[in-house]
């Protein structure tokens, strides 16, 4: 069940998670479902078995952070970290390159032939081939240059544009990598200061788009990310978000 709301100086209330909601790689082995059991963390405080925290935007938004393999998760849209001509690079953009297989390549030449390159900040969709997405997204991230030149503001735009595409799409989930963060240099920290307002921000605006996630490839990114989520207030009330943080025990 879900806790209450609670101040940012009081415990995180910590609620069970379906399996249905949690990618495979998360699940408990079959038949330890009935001990998976969900602890409760001061904010700041984070467990050291693999978690999943979950921030309510509203009925149903929910933003959820987890460590996991983006190519393998299970929303209607994941979102590529792409380069402004959506050709094959390194790390999270190889990994959907591979997974999607020749299909997600044609439909880029073919959005680059048509369009020319894509503007940093901004987003286009193709089709996600071999992956269990629906589609792919690709935004152009900004290349980290000491947050001199507009960074934040291109950043944010990647996220607000990719949720922007799968509303419209009518797509219920959306899954993110932390954008610029690999060989485009954007400092983590400063990049989940980015990420996270502007996706608790947006949620609430959407008409279809309900879920959106962020997949992050090693445990120190999601602990900053989490961390930061943790910190964050309504804009308009200034309460705390209601938190959840999901652990599956075998």
């Amino acid at each position: 069940m879900r806790g209450p709301v609670t101040e940012k100086r009081s415990f995180v209330s910590g609620y069970r998670l379906s399996d249905a909601a949690i990618p495979a790689e998360l699940v408990a082995p079959s038949g330890a479902g009935e001990d998976s059991r969900v602890d409760q963390y001061r904010p700041g405080q984070l467990p050291s078995e693999n978690y999943i925290l979950t921030v309510k935007t509203g009925d149903p938004g929910e933003l959820r952070l987890l460590h996991g393999d983006l190519t393998k998760y299970g929303a209607d849209a994941i979102v590529n970290a792409a380069n402004d001509h959506l050709t094959p690079g390194g790390g999270v953009c190889g990994a959907i390159f591979r997974g999607a297989g020749p299909a997600i390549a044609d439909d880029c030449r073919r959005i680059i032939a048509d369009r020319g390159s894509i503007p940093t900040g901004q987003a286009v969709a193709t089709s996600a081939g071999d992956l269990p997405a629906k589609i792919v997204i690709h935004a152009v991230g900004p290349i980290w240059s000491g947050g001199t030149r507009g960074e934040p503001k291109l950043l944010a735009s990647c996220y607000r544009e990719s949720m922007r595409i799968a509303d419209e799409l009518k797509l219920h989930s959306i899954a993110f990598p932390a954008i610029s963060t690999g060989i485009f240099g954007y400092p983590v920290e400063q990049a989940a200061w980015v990420a996270v307002p502007t996706i608790l921000r947006t949620l609430p605006t959407t008409q279809h788009l309900v879920m959106v996630s962020v997949v992050l490839y090693d445990r120190a990114t999601l602990d900053i990310f989490a961390h930061t989520a943790l910190a964050q207030h309504h804009p308009e009330s200034g309460k705390s978000y209601e938190i959840g943080i999901g652990i599956l025990h075998a």
